[in-house]
């Protein structure tokens, strides 16, 4: 028999389609045991890239050493690529270099992004965007020498799609309930009781474990919010479709009005859908109240979903909202052949559609309090296989703002040398020389979790002895 618990029901309720989480923090008062920093406004908006992101083919090298050690381990990717003709966007000459400020830590080796991605390059070159080198899943910091005699404690079922995605947003394999974002908004909101806990996670691409939390539950914000709002589908009535009593009538029986039951399973469904017809009809009126925006976004699936994001910060008062992290994910990437075909596609979308984003956060006057952040299930090997890349590790990932200390790469972009402690004995996958806690933390700091706050939230933290990366200005190097 299949057990189930009024916890699970919760959840697996609140996936019909028109349902939006109804936050379940109404209960929880202020403690003083917790001390987040809530003044002001902040938001943290995860882009996250599904199937495992290539950074080897996002951050690339430009000086020639590098170029030939990297071409000399991906023969066949590099031939995908045509490099060698003077027109491949691999060609090294046609890497757009960028010029860190710490540049000197690199003894000579230079980088740069894909020409594909030119927009990401400015923001980086201006100092709005920062480079957070090879970054993935650690228990302990962890060398090839530690794995070949088994004394380093690893995370489970690496290389596993679903498994390290939970572990990224949660610390735990697939089937693990409670997110770091979520917990983040658990602490903020136990400091500013007064904020929505309805619209403070919210999700533009489903339901994911990084905004699930004990007392919070992630509000699903649709692309399209007309898409959401049923009552106003007037095809949905039929021949009353003009009747406002009809409208009325469908209202009454999606928010379970006048329907009791005995059972708590039913009692709790009753409650689900009523807050989820009231919720959606909150954030379709917050949103139709508001100004529109004169940034434009791609009309890709990436630039959709921010524009989503964009919008809802625009209402946050309307929202009632000091705190927040948003959700959204892009997949593809998942490249184990014809990568030179998808990933400049790829590396376009999540170009144009960042720039856009950060040019809305100027444009509302708040690219100070507000941070983009990206992650992946993995990284992909160094060892190519043909005309693709399989499934790795470590990653380089990108953080972008106006409170990022932009212009610099934070932690370790590895040699091409697959002999090196960086470098799994088999495949050439990146061991990761910085953790996700220790990403997180960064960025929970900034956020305004206190020290306490993050090692209750961030497990494997305490066995990092550099806690904070430093891309924040207020943050330690």
């Amino acid at each position: 028999m299949t057990y189930i618990n009024r916890r699970r029901f919760l959840q697996s309720s609140s996936a019909m389609g028109f349902a939006a989480g109804a936050g379940l923090l109404a209960t929880m008062g202020h403690s003083s045991a917790f001390a987040a920093d809530t003044s002001g406004y902040k938001a943290l908006v995860c882009v996250f890239f599904k199937g495992g992101l290539d950074s080897m083919d996002l951050i690339l090298p430009t000086d020639v050493a590098s170029h030939e050690a990297l071409a000399a381990i991906r023969p066949g990717l590099f031939g995908a690529y045509g490099v060698g003709s003077g027109s491949s966007s691999r060609d090294r000459e046609n890497i757009l270099k960028i010029n860190p400020s710490n540049s000197s830590e690199f003894e000579g080796r230079e980088f740069g992004f894909a020409p594909e991605m030119s927009e990401l390059h400015a923001l980086f070159e201006a100092g709005n965007a920062a480079i957070i080198g090879n970054v993935g899943p650690l228990i302990e910091p962890t060398t090839r020498s530690a794995m070949d005699n088994l004394s380093a404690q690893i995370p489970d079922r690496l290389f596993s799609h679903n498994d390290q995605q939970s572990t990224w947003m949660s610390f735990g394999t697939e089937g693990t309930q409670n997110g770091w974002g979520g917990r983040f908004i658990e602490a903020a909101l136990k400091q500013d009781a007064t904020s929505n806990p309805t619209f403070s996670a919210i999700s533009t691409a489903g339901s994911d474990v990084l905004l699930s939390g004990e007392g919070v539950k992630q509000f699903s914000a649709p692309s399209n919010p007309e898409s959401a709002d049923i009552l106003r589908q007037k095809w949905r009535l039929g021949s009353g479709r003009n009747s406002e009593a009809a409208r009325a009538a469908l209202r009454d029986h999606l928010a379970s009005v006048g329907v009791t039951s005995q059972n708590l399973y039913g009692q709790d469904l009753i409650s689900v859908n009523s807050r989820a017809i009231e919720n959606v009809e909150t954030y379709k009126a917050a949103l139709d109240g508001g100004m529109a925006l004169a940034t434009e976004f791609p009309a890709s699936g990436l630039g959709t979903q921010l524009k989503t994001v964009a919008n809802t910060i625009a209402v946050r008062g309307a929202l009632n909202v000091r705190r927040q992290i948003f959700f959204v994910s892009i997949g593809g990437f998942d490249t184990h052949d014809n990568q030179r075909n998808s990933m400049p596609a790829l590396q376009a979308q999540i170009s144009t559609s960042i720039a856009a984003f950060q040019s809305a956060m100027i444009e509302l006057g708040l690219s100070d309090s507000v941070t983009l952040f990206t992650g992946s299930d993995f990284g992909r090997t160094a060892i190519d296989n043909g005309d693709g890349t399989d499934h790795g590790w470590g990653a380089h990932h990108i953080v972008v703002g106006g409170a990022v200390q932009g212009k610099k790469i934070y932690g370790a972009l590895p040699e091409y040398d697959l002999g090196a402690e960086s470098y799994t004995a088999s495949r050439g996958r990146l061991i990761p020389s910085v953790s996700v806690d220790q990403y997180a933390a960064t960025l929970g700091g900034w956020f305004g979790l206190e020290n306490a706050e993050l090692s209750n939230v961030l497990p494997n933290l305490s066995n990092f002895s550099q806690k904070d990366l430093g891309f924040f200005e207020n943050g330690s190097a």
